[in-house]
């Protein structure tokens, strides 16, 4: 069958592709932006990739007539303020597409929507879904709960505040109940549904074993990682205060943080279980599914990263428009040096950031990190997916990968922090050199005294960094 698959480049996109190709299946990818795509040689010949934006009309004639069915994985909850007027019109625009082809079946991964009083992000997704309804094909929503998986923002939001914080006052919307469900659950739940005519013009919550408040989910994770954690709810903290608490204790973007504590103080419990035996799918707990999600990290096996969305970031654009590094008007420090030995400088260019830091004067990078959270920026919290490997549109603290190719020796980062203009870092190994350069773009009088402001720096951070990535240590 040929599918179409939105939201390729996503959290649950790329978990689902490989699986969906295993079963046999012909893939049309949906990509907003060709250049962020990564998928493994495996997998490239059996699959096809198509430009789409599905704000953008023009692009919807990519969609090719002859697909049998189709998966909707998109959402904006983390992009913009008006994120409910943008999925709204995302999904108008992907219905109409669909009207135009074969499709016969269309299957959404929506939000648990079973409370009176919904959350701004839960009513947008109900609202998706009324729009989705309208169309000429069979529609099936699945509604899950928070996702358990190495990558997953509920994940990685759980981890930054019990690994750091022994003892947390928190707001009383812990208290509220919900039912996690492990993402390798999601995907089965979504490839098992495609063309179950069962399930046709219904929906259905999917949700784990167990049903937690999310204090007793931050406690289980203590103890899976054997820390021991005390947790004092205060009836004080408001919604804009825990927000303000989620954003600076974890690597969530403000935008998401909001659209978080509000959906947080609604139960998300599912209704039944009725939809898992129909499919023979019996989903795992939430211990377990934390015990999954850390081998996979332990592994280095993470297959996809919420922080590696364009949504985590300031990125408003797509990745190709910032490759081609310009060069009027803009301030430029190059420097260079003979490296050692060509594979061990470029082990070290593709392990840079995240745990292993910067090579010099790592708590300058935390400090500006620090100042950068202070102005509502993404700071260094976001690390990055793979200690290993790196991929154009891949998060690294507050860089985003424009381009990483091996074969030429070339890293390609720009700044997503803060700032009074636009940045850019290369790396490059070419005549036995290594060959590090910084360009910023200033706007204004401001980004010129940002410039000049910091420049001192670079002489002491730029040249200790290049001195240790070119040079093998003795």
């Amino acid at each position: 069958m040929r599918i179409l698959l939105t939201g390729a480049t996503g959290y649950i996109g790329k978990r689902l592709l490989p699986v969906l190709v295993e079963n046999g299946h012909e893939v049309i990818c949906c990509v907003r932006d060709l250049k962020r795509f990564n998928p493994p040689e495996s997998l490239k010949p059996k699959i096809e990739i198509i430009q789409l934006d599905l704000l953008d009309k023009s692009t919807m004639t990519n969609i090719p007539e002859n697909i049998d069915g189709a998966y909707y994985l998109v959402h904006s909850m983390s992009s913009s303020k008006n994120y409910e007027q943008l999925e709204l019109e995302s999904a108008l625009n992907f219905k109409e597409a669909m009207n135009t082809t074969k499709v016969k079946h269309v299957v959404y991964l929506s939000g648990i929507i079973n409370a009176e009083g919904l959350s701004k992000h839960l009513s947008s997704r109900k609202n998706v879904e009324k729009e989705l309804s309208k169309g000429n094909y069979a529609l099936t929503t699945l509604r899950a709960g928070i996702i358990i998986g190495s990558g997953s923002a509920s994940f990685e939001i759980i981890r930054d505040l019990v690994e750091k914080l022994p003892v947390m006052i928190t707001p009383k919307w812990l208290d509220t109940k919900c039912q996690p469900i492990g993402v390798a659950d999601v995907v089965q739940f979504l490839v098992k549904t495609l063309f179950n005519e069962k399930g046709y013009n219904k929906d259905f919550d999917i949700g784990g074993s167990d049903i937690l408040s999310y204090k007793e989910m931050l406690l289980e994770f203590g103890r899976v990682r054997n820390l021991k954690r005390h947790i004092y709810i205060v009836p004080v903290m408001t919604p804009r205060l825990s927000s303000y608490w989620l954003y600076f204790v974890t690597s969530t973007s403000y935008n998401l943080a909001i659209a978080l504590v509000n959906s947080m103080k609604i139960e998300v419990i599912c209704r039944n279980n009725d939809w898992a035996k129909i499919l023979d799918i019996k989903p795992i707990g939430y211990r377990e599914s934390l015990e999954k999600a850390f081998n996979r990290i332990e592994s280095n096996e993470i297959v996809s990263s919420w922080k590696d969305a364009l949504s985590s970031g300031n990125m408003k654009m797509n990745i190709s428009d910032f490759i081609n590094v310009p060069s009027f008007g803009c301030f430029r420090d190059q420097r260079a040096m003979p490296y050692d030995d060509f594979d061990a400088a470029l082990e070290r260019i593709w392990r840079i950031g995240g745990k292993n830091g910067w090579y010099y004067g790592n708590w300058l990078w935390k400090f500006r990190g620090f100042l950068d959270k202070l102005v509502g920026g993404v700071g260094l919290r976001r690390g990055r997916t793979s200690e290993i490997e790196l991929n154009s549109g891949d998060a690294v603290d507050f860089w985003r990968v424009l381009y990483a190719n091996k074969k030429e020796g070339r890293l390609l980062l720009f700044a997503e922090m803060k700032l009074p203009g636009e940045a850019w870092l290369e790396f490059r190994l070419k005549n036995n050199s290594l060959v590090q350069t910084a360009t910023f773009r200033p706007v204004g009088l401001l980004g010129r005294l940002y410039w000049y402001a910091v420049y001192p720096f670079h002489g002491l951070i730029f040249n200790g960094m290049l001195r240790r990535i070119a040079s093998t240590p003795k």
